[in-house]
């Protein structure tokens, strides 16, 4: 069988002031055609399927249209579950009406899903925390141990409360009793999980920038080691970049947000992950570059006019600029570069100055004209930069009405 592991669509989430919906609509539509060119059995989608806990008519309609598609209206089944950024309420909420499609939603750690039969798959068995699929294109069954994200109540709630266990325990002794109970030899066994991984012994891999952290000293810190012996694949959200912190046997996969979406991504390629299993068997597993989206470019120049000349030379994409100089961007300047690129997130203005020493401005006169006053602050605040002419205009404008 084949499967499509997807994660982190953020729908809604805009960088800045940027919304990045449009570009979620083409690669979603990406998505949707790599699922059909491939032929794939089955969608796993690895939560933080939103951005926030309130997301817009827009992203909503997008996600549940998206679904559908991937579905093919009820054909192929789908299984997204929620992560940090999600609402589990509000991924719950569609479900009984999502399944008639085909699609299955997962908000809580430890749900229990309801059997049901549609006419090219059923649920044949299922816990808390766990499903069977039976699809009619295979001779044998899909086991799914399912972890939506779970903050610290829910911890609580669903896994119980004992300050002397830490949460890999917990986990482990979890996901090892439905796995003995439900996963022989005889099916396909994954697990998906929106959580803080990493190999044990490896270094911590960070948190994508401006992402909601999940990781709280060590506490909420998972080790793959824990994952059940019967495990074939599995599939993992929240972290941006692909990696397999797993190994080639057993691979642990992040198959990566489908844009960048913070400037600490800037030059990743995004990915989705098509697997291939079959039961008692090693998976295989391709990782298939997603084109759409905007790149997000970090650059710094020396002069206005290089900055322009890049700008005009790669309009599609949004750039964190920063520009070195002497003196400090003119009005006239900044209105140049801003005219010449609607992408530039942020404008960083950085003034060079090396024989700027602080003890220079240690002492000041305060006796002195209120204009060698406000030029001595400046210096003192900005590296020992004086203030440009424009800046003791408008000075001399407030002081004088």
């Amino acid at each position: 069988m084949k499967i499509l592991h997807t994660a982190d669509w953020h729908l809604g989430k805009k960088l800045d002031r940027f919304s990045r919906l449009e570009e979620q609509v083409l690669v979603l539509n990406e998505i949707v055609e790599i699922a059909d060119e491939q032929n794939v059995d089955l969608i796993l989608i690895a939560g933080d399927l939103f951005d926030n806990f309130n997301p817009s008519v827009e992203a909503t309609e997008l996600f549940y249209k998206t679904l559908k598609r991937l579905s093919l209206n009820g054909k192929r089944p789908v299984i997204a579950i929620s992560g940090n950024h999600d609402s589990p309420n509000l991924i719950d909420a569609p479900d009984p009406l999502a399944r008639e499609c085909g699609i299955i939603l997962i908000g809580h750690p430890k749900a229990k899903i309801n059997p049901f039969e549609l006419e090219h798959f059923k649920i044949s068995n299922s816990g808390e925390g766990f499903i069977e699929l039976q699809l009619k294109s295979l001779n044998f069954p899909v086991r799914i141990l399912h972890t939506p994200y779970a903050n610290e109540i829910r911890l609580k709630e669903y896994f119980g409360e004992n300050k002397e266990e830490e949460l890999n325990k917990v986990l482990a002794e979890n996901w090892a009793t439905i796995a003995d109970e439900f996963c022989d030899d005889k099916g396909v066994n994954l697990l998906m999980a929106h959580l803080y991984m990493n190999k044990k012994g490896e270094p911590i891999i960070e948190e994508p920038e401006g992402e909601k952290p999940i990781k709280i000293g060590n506490a909420t810190l998972i080790y793959s080691d824990i994952i059940p012996s019967q495990i074939q694949y599995t599939a993992l959200g929240h972290l941006h970049g692909f990696r397999n912190i797993g190994t080639t046997e057993k691979p642990v996969v992040y198959s990566s947000s489908p844009l960048c979406y913070s400037f600490s991504e800037a030059g990743q390629t995004k990915y989705v992950t098509i697997i291939e299993a079959e039961p008692n068997k090693e998976v295989s597993y391709e990782k298939l570059p997603l084109k759409n989206g905007k790149k997000l470019v970090r650059k710094t120049f020396d002069s206005v006019e290089k900055t322009i000349e890049w700008l005009n030379e790669n309009p599609y994409s949004l750039v964190e600029l920063t520009l070195e100089s002497e003196t400090f961007l003119k009005a006239e300047e900044r209105k140049m570069i801003y005219q010449s690129h609607s992408g530039i997130v942020h404008l960083i203005p950085k003034v060079k100055n090396q024989e700027f020493s602080e003890n220079k401005l240690q002492e000041i006169n305060l006796n002195q004209d209120i204009q060698l006053l406000f030029n001595d602050y400046f210096k003192s605040k900005n590296g020992g930069q004086e203030a440009n002419e424009e800046l003791i205009d408008l000075f001399n404008e407030i002081l004088n009405p």
